[in-house]
This record gives C-alpha cells, sequence and structure tokens, in this order.
C-alpha cells in the first residue's frame, strides 16, 4: 500500500504525470529579463535612430535634399546598408522624418511660452508666429519643413496635437466662427508652411507673419480691430533650441530676438 501511494502523488486525478511547477520566483525573474532585453533592444533602436538623423542633417546641408543618396548616410552615421533600411526605406522617408524631429524640437520651446497664455486665438496666434520666426531663426530647418510641407503635420503629431487643441477651445468658446475644427487647422497650417516658404524665397515686407496671422483671424470671424492686436501682439523671446539635432546648428545673425511690435513702415 505504501509503495502504490507514493506513485500516486506523483500523477494527477486523471493518472498522468505531473509537470513539475516553476517557482514564482523563477517566473517573476524571468519576465523581468525579458522585458529588460526588449527595453535594450528599443533604447539601442532608437539610439540608432537619433545617430540616423543626426547623420542625415550634415549630409543635407553639405549636399541638399536632391543630391544625396542613401550610400551617404550610411557611410555618415557609421552604419550598414541593412540597419539603414530598418529604419528607413528612402531618401525622403529620412528627410521627412528629420524635418519632423526638428519640428518637434522646436514646438518643446515655443509650446510653454504659448500655455502661458489663456486665450485660445491668443494660443494659436502666437504658436503660429513664433513658429514661424524660429524658421528664419533657422533657415536650414526652414528649407527643410518647406519641401515636405504640410506632411509633418499629419494627426498624432505634436504641430497638429497643439494648434488642435487650442482651436477646439476657440470654437467651443465661441472665439472664432467657424464650425469645423479641421476647417480652421487647414487655413492655419497652409498659412504656416506657404509663408515659411516665402519668408525663405521670396523678399517680403516686415513682420510677415503677423500680417498673415491677421488675415486669419479676420477669415476666422474675428473684428478686424481685434485681429490686428492679437496679430502684432508682443511675444516672449525663445530660448536656443536645445535638442539632439537642433543642437548642433547655430541662428542665423541677426534673429536671435523675436518681437511682434510693428514698425512704422510695416504699419503704413
Amino acid at each position: 500500500m505504501l509503495g502504490i501511494s507514493l506513485v500516486a502523488t506523483d500523477r494527477g486525478l486523471g493518472g498522468e504525470p505531473r509537470v513539475p511547477s516553476t517557482p514564482m520566483a523563477d517566473r517573476n525573474e524571468k519576465v523581468v529579463s525579458v522585458d529588460h532585453r526588449v527595453r535594450v533592444g528599443a533604447q539601442r533602436r532608437e539610439k540608432t535612430r537619433l545617430r540616423l538623423l543626426e547623420s542625415a542633417l550634415g549630409v543635407f546641408t553639405e549636399k541638399g535634399p536632391d543630391v544625396a543618396v542613401i550610400d551617404d548616410f550610411i557611410a555618415a552615421a557609421g552604419v550598414s546598408r541593412g540597419t539603414f533600411y530598418n529604419h528607413f526605406k528612402t531618401t525622403n522617408e529620412l528627410l521627412l522624418a528629420l524635418a519632423t524631429a526638428m519640428s518637434d524640437e522646436v514646438l518643446q520651446i515655443v509650446d510653454p511660452l504659448v500655455l502661458r497664455l489663456e486665450d485660445p486665438v491668443q494660443r494659436f496666434a502666437t504658436g503660429t508666429r513664433l513658429y514661424m520666426q524660429m524658421a528664419l531663426r533657422y533657415p536650414l530647418w526652414g528649407s527643410f519643413i518647406t519641401r515636405v510641407g504640410t506632411r509633418i503635420a499629419t494627426r498624432g503629431q505634436l504641430i497638429d496635437i497643439y494648434l488642435t487643441r487650442d482651436l477646439e477651445l476657440a470654437i467651443k468658446s465661441r472665439r472664432v466662427k467657424v464650425d469645423s475644427v479641421l476647417v480652421a487647422r487647414d487655413i492655419v497650417l497652409g498659412s504656416i508652411f506657404y509663408g515659411i516658404e516665402t519668408m525663405l524665397t521670396e523678399p517680403t515686407r516686415d513682420h510677415h507673419p503677423e500680417h498673415i496671422m491677421r488675415c486669419v483671424l479676420i477669415g476666422l470671424g474675428l473684428e478686424p480691430k481685434e485681429a490686428e492686436a492679437i496679430a502684432f501682439m508682443p511675444l516672449a523671446t525663445p530660448g536656443a533650441v536645445e535638442g539632439p539635432i537642433f543642437s548642433t546648428l547655430k541662428p542665423a545673425k541677426g534673429t536671435g530676438r523675436v518681437s511682434g511690435k510693428r514698425s512704422r513702415a510695416a504699419s503704413a
């Protein structure tokens, strides 16, 4: 009877052999180990992507977006061709990623200035002006975003998130007379990117962003006097963009100060 009892303890109720259980501590250790490998792998991947973007800035600066080829980026970043293709499929895709990453770095210093304001109309007007003027401050970045245009403002990107946030508040509070946030968003975004390209490629009068914003605000339903006041209200001066990509750029001379004060010529 004793022998039968001992055999029975090694089998389940159906007579199948028991599977030795894994101690909870061992299972937790395995989970932690897997999580650590996943986390390290993600960090390594992000570092490689950032290296490609940083290197691409130098390549695009030296050769221009239309001349650079994939081999240039591979050599500059010191990665294999397979590694490059793990992140980007074409040079245009790399250019878009670079312009978007730099746009996000600009917004990281612009949005805190915007959030100081309570009025949502003043918020998106101020954010638009600062964003456009930063393209003059860093014309290399400005030239990048004019090439990719509104593709850096697709759903989920920071510029879309911040602009939509303030436009929705403006519509909800009836500060603007437009029914659709998408309509208002498209009006503002179109003004931003076409305005930047104009400032970088054509002779414009002083305060081009302010004149654009005045017309946009009137188009969204503000009275001309209020639109004028908001479009030309004084701006805080943003500091240097210190993101990992922008930190390698120097501002253009004479563009360190950003102001909303109108000159006599501009108001004539």
